[in-house]
């Protein structure tokens, strides 16, 4: 496990990127926090109906992963905890609010809440509620990209309590018999729920679970953009290869309960005292002033793009209760054939 304590300046050992891409890159983690503590707010407002899953703490591992990926040819698979990933990868706060109201506009008409919400016609793949199910469905994405020849890759997460289900173990190991274009990312952020690490598994890293399959595994500071970034480019780049996938474990901590009904008290204070030290904004915002790189008006126009698109998703038009049947399967064409299969 990393030691909080330990950890260096944010890209130890990496060359700094350029004065423009850092600035982006702080936008990126600071539109991703301050959307999610919105939309926080809204639930507990009860302008937003259903459970809320904050990222307050994982955004360096949502938004490195996704700065890693082509938009133009990977297939994201985002989970409950990669609001920064969607961001990143193309959906605006106003898609996502749409969704968050259930509005009928919205990706799922209104059906769903949360980030159940992917891309039509683009390259995001929605999110399967049951804990460890997109790691199948990330395998079978890769496999219709190698089969099609793309040199696309699709990317996954999971959270550390997810690895302890039977859909993380099958899909690791078809996806290494197959040699498939993906990487399976593992959010470790210390507590499935309220069940801390320590009591889920006996492995000093779940990243060493690699091995027992054949493919690469490696373990990177969760809280480090860079770090993330870069750990997540080197798999991306086996899979492009046709090396196979990639297991990337990145250490972070949920710095909120799981949902905003739950007030983390299970989690030792000291505990989080450390962990709150590393908080992947602050650490961005210190990487830039040390550098003379701050942005003085990131908060203010993200804070004014987040009222915005709040105003006018809950304006939109609501579901209706006559279309809850509408969208539900897709039509059937007779004349389909499986074609390309082997």
């Amino acid at each position: 496990m990393i030691d909080p304590a330990r950890s260096a300046d944010l890209g130890a050992g990496l060359a700094s990127p350029p004065p423009d891409e850092a600035r982006a890159i702080g936008r990126a983690l600071l539109r991703s926090r301050r959307l999610d503590l919105r939309i926080a707010a809204l639930t507990r407002a009860g302008r937003v109906k259903g459970a809320y899953y904050s990222s307050v703490g994982n955004e360096a591992t949502s938004v490195g992963c996704a700065l890693a990926l082509d938009a133009a040819r990977d297939v994201l698979l985002p989970t409950h905890r990669d609001l920064g990933a969607h961001l990143v990868f193309g959906h605006t706060p106003r898609d996502v609010l749409l969704q968050y109201f259930k509005r009928r506009a919205s990706h799922t008409g209104g059906r769903d809440v949360g980030l159940h919400l992917g891309k039509p016609g683009g390259r995001i793949v929605a999110m399967v509620s049951h804990i460890g199910h997109m790691m199948p469905v990330a395998a079978g994405v890769a496999l219709a990209e190698q089969r099609k020849g793309t040199g696309g890759v699709a990317l996954t997460t999971i959270g550390d309590g997810g690895t302890s289900t039977g859909d993380f173990h099958e899909a690791l190991n078809f996806a290494a018999v197959r040699r498939l274009p993906v990487v399976f990312v593992i959010e470790n952020n210390q507590y499935a729920y309220s069940t801390p690490t320590e009591q889920q598994y006996a492995c000093a890293r779940l990243a060493d679970r690699a091995a027992g399959y054949g493919i690469a595994g490696e373990q990177v500071d969760g809280t480090d953009v860079f770090l993330v970034r870069d750990a997540t480019a080197r798999g991306v780049a086996r899979a492009r290869a046709g090396e196979g996938p990639s297991l990337l474990e990145c250490v972070t901590m949920r710095l909120r309960g799981h949902s905003e009904h739950d007030d983390a008290s299970y989690v030792p204070r000291e505990t989080l005292v450390a962990w709150e030290a590393l908080d992947p904004i602050a650490r961005m915002e210190a990487y830039l002033s040390t550098r003379e790189l701050a942005d003085a008006g990131a908060l203010a126009e993200i804070e004014a793009e987040i009222d915005e698109a709040v105003e006018w998703a809950e304006a939109q038009e609501p579901a209706a209760a006559e279309d809850a049947a509408s969208r539900v399967y897709q039509a059937w064409d007779p004349s389909w054939r499986p074609g390309g299969l082997r």
